[in-house]
């Protein structure tokens, strides 16, 4: 904001509120703290000389206080955590002080907004992490009754587990100790119970995609190699739904957190592991879908009727894809690296290619 003259940091948590507001025409630093609630934040905002620029640190306490102050007028940024330069010999920190340094770092144009979601998409996201969330149930539920059985003796004769076979198999196993028996009907209905919500939510999210503001960068996403509507969508909310803001390819890379850590001093230099910044579901579901990259690229009946009516360069980049991240895997594995090494190479490349299929006229 041009001529800004107040510029406060806000240190909020669930129950109390810590503030803090630098004066640029006096020099005064003023310091409050509030209860639970947005009223007396706001309110001491909209009291202090204007204009006002806030900012408070993304964190569970969501986007309310930012959209509160957004409908009151006040200029709002939501700060990016992970990039608060902290000092590392401060070895203090309490909320007062961290208040104090948002707003000194605010001044001093040091920090880093994160893209605040519309509430339509945010509510949209919710609904896809409840669904992962009811995912990871589904998979320690499967784990118990495996496990259950594994402790008697109880093997499935094939390979392929958790199919119609697989069920009917469960359903026929007994024990002759009521106690066993007991839990073991309590572990398979729990399975049973959470594979329906899970298919319920999925029902739901696949139907959600269709809407007109998601589906035409859904679509295209769809017509990648191991990305279907499920996984288009999750990746397009996890990203805010805008690719855009993304000016280069890289940049999608290194904000889902799968370029290398880097080490530099001197003459030496050395890259580690990933970051892992960024969306932790974003870089799993890309993780996943650069699997399949492994086999011999070909397109099946599935990936081509997902493809029906989309434009050319669209198709060329998903055919370009498939053909690079296959070459990927193979040199990789050829040179001797691992395939958890590979195919996170992999992912990068492929949200590099999503990027340019999002972003594509």
């Amino acid at each position: 904001m041009t001529g800004t003259v107040t510029w406060a940091g806000l240190d909020v948590h669930a129950r109390s509120t810590h503030a803090a507001a630098i004066n640029v025409m006096s020099g005064e630093l003023l310091r409050a703290r509030f209860g639970a609630g947005l009223e007396e934040p706001l309110a001491w905002l909209a009291g202090l000389p204007g204009p006002v620029k806030a900012c408070y640190e993304a964190g569970p306490t969501g986007y309310g206080l930012y959209r509160a102050a957004a409908a009151a007028g006040i200029e709002m940024v939501v700060i990016a955590p992970g990039k608060t330069p902290r000092g590392p010999s401060d070895r203090v920190k309490t909320d007062q002080k961290d208040a104090e340094l948002l707003a000194r770092l605010l001044l001093a144009g040091s920090l880093t907004a994160v893209v605040v979601p519309p509430p339509e998409l945010e509510a949209a996201r919710d609904l896809m992490r409840a669904h992962d969330a009811c995912r990871r149930d589904l998979m320690d539920a499967r784990h118990r009754v495996s496990k259950l059985l594994l402790r008697h003796g109880r093997v499935y004769p094939e390979k392929a587990t958790w199919t119609v076979r697989h069920r009917g198999w469960l359903g026929r196993q007994q024990f002759t100790e009521l106690g066993t028996e007991l839990a073991f009907a309590d572990a398979l209905a729990c399975v049973d119970a959470i594979s329906a919500r899970k298919s319920a939510l999925a029902l739901k999210l696949s139907e959600l995609a269709l809407d007109e503001r998601w589906w035409p960068t859904v679509a295209r996403l769809r017509s990648f190699h191991g990305i279907d509507t499920l996984t288009a969508f999750a990746l397009h909310l996890e990203l805010g739904g805008d690719w855009k803001r993304f000016q280069r390819a890289p940049q999608l890379a290194s904000w889902l957190g799968l370029t290398p850590t880097l080490s530099q001093s001197g003459e030496s230099s050395r890259q580690g592991h990933i970051t892992k910044t960024g969306s932790t579901l974003a870089r799993r579901l890309l993780v996943e879908a650069a699997w399949h990259y492994a086999r011999t690229p070909g397109p099946g009946v599935a990936l081509v009727a997902r493809q029906a009516g989309q434009p050319a360069h669209v198709l060329q980049i998903s055919h370009r894809a498939r053909q690079r991240l296959h070459r990927t895997h193979r040199k990789m594995r050829s040179r001797g690296k691992p395939g958890n090494v590979c195919v996170v190479a992999a992912a990068r490349e492929l949200s590099c290619f999503l990027w340019a299929a999002a972003v594509a006229p």
